[in-house]
């Protein structure tokens, strides 16, 4: 069987600062590091003042930052053959294009907030699978974040909420990718062994300690194309908006599923409805793994996955066959996760049956003539950290 590895942090730290002297001419200063992420339960309903409930993967990027005594910054990446270069006085809003966007405009944002960002030379490694769902964008920006802030001196603890602040401005105003701040929330504050219960209402967060009692969370990457700058995800928001609007409320949280099935737009009824439902879900869920009810997970799980595929329209025939299959194969639960339209898959799977649950999947895409698909342990992990 054959698993995404996470690789070892100190090794990974080690191999990027070497890189970083071979490629800059001289060592980093710092190097940060900020995890990738899975929902569990709760998809598009962040930007619906709703309820999350993600976990941190092992999987991470790390950025090595060197500062520079002029305004110059140099982006550049070991995945990535195209590298970046400008000034402080060139970076902005849609200033910068590509995957150096989420990097460069994290400078931009920080200097926004008073930090006194100077040129920098930046160097980033990633283990988050791009373009799977599991918020490779959101790693990249906390990394960069993290090592800016220590850089500059300023503590990422204490400035933990400038730091997720600063990674959603560079993906929302810098890139423009209409997300709702779930993964930089998760990739800042989440706590090993343990997924985080965000409330978007309240800003509030909880962690909830998991005891997956013989569970393996198992991450399929299906490797279809996931993108949320392409227009479906914004799409989809405007659409709750919509439903917002007609109902009077000033987000779906407020909403209630009467006043949805009213709703006059057939799509816009579908899409609130999705959203509603889904915000119950989440307290279920988290009940539900308390107590390791499986069968229950498993219930809530289908439903979501339905929902997403029927009502939000965000799944694809690759999602639909990783989700069935990993049941037929022994998995408990499994569902979709993510902003949809590809990435990933994620299930609850007995540790003596993840060998199967791969192969089985592995044999279904084969059959149906997809891309090959990957699988990664979804191990809870810490949120950003500045590495040794």
């Amino acid at each position: 069987m054959s698993l995404v590895d996470p690789g070892d942090a100190g090794a990974l730290t080690d191999s990027l600062r070497a890189g970083f002297a071979d490629h800059y001419g001289e060592p980093p200063t710092v190097v940060g590091r900020a995890p990738g992420r899975v929902n569990l339960i709760g998809e598009h309903t962040d930007y619906n003042a709703g309820l999350v409930l993600p976990v941190a993967l092992p999987h991470a990027t790390y950025a090595a930052a060197r500062a520079r005594g002029d305004d110059l910054v140099r982006v550049a990446s070991r995945q990535q053959d195209e590298a970046w270069e400008g000034s402080l006085g060139e970076l902005g809003p849609d200033a910068v294009a590509g995957w150096a966007g989420y990097a460069a405009g994290v400078v931009w944002t920080l200097r926004e907030a008073g930090h006194d960002v100077p040129g920098v030379d930046l160097l980033v490694d990633s283990r988050v699978p791009v373009g799977s769902g599991l918020s490779s964008s959101a790693a990249l920006e906390c990394s960069v974040g993290i090592a800016l802030l220590s850089l500059v001196g300023a503590d990422p603890v204490e400035h933990a909420h400038t730091l997720m602040d600063a990674a959603i401005r560079a993906e929302t105003e810098v890139v423009g990718a209409p997300t709702g701040g779930m993964d930089q929330t998760v990739a800042v504050h989440a706590s090993e062994g343990a997924a985080l219960l965000i409330d978007f209402e309240s800003d509030e967060r909880t962690v909830v300690p998991l005891d997956l009692a013989g569970h393996t969370l198992l991450v399929t990457d299906t490797r279809v194309s996931h993108a949320l700058t392409d227009g479906g995800y914004g799409a989809r928001r405007a659409d709750c908006e919509a439903a917002a609007r007609e109902l009077g409320v000033p987000s779906l949280r407020r909403a209630d599923l009467e006043g949805v099935e009213a709703l006059g737009d057939e799509r816009v009824r579908r899409r609130a409805r999705h959203v509603v439902t889904e915000i119950a879900r989440v307290p279920q869920t988290v009940a539900a793994l308390r107590d390791s009810r499986w069968d229950e997970v498993g219930s809530i799980f289908d439903a979501s996955h339905r929902s997403m595929r029927d009502d939000f329209e965000i799944s694809c025939p690759e999602l639909d066959c990783a989700v069935a299959i990993a049941v037929q194969a022994g998995a408990v639960a499994a569902r979709m996760t993510g902003g949809g339209f590809g990435g990933s898959s994620v299930a609850v799977v007995p540790d003596e049956r993840v060998d199967a649950v791969v192969r089985a999947v592995d044999a279904a895409f084969v059959l149906e003539g997809f891309r090959a698909p990957q699988h990664l342990r979804a191990v809870p992990s810490g949120g950003a950290s500045v590495e040794g």
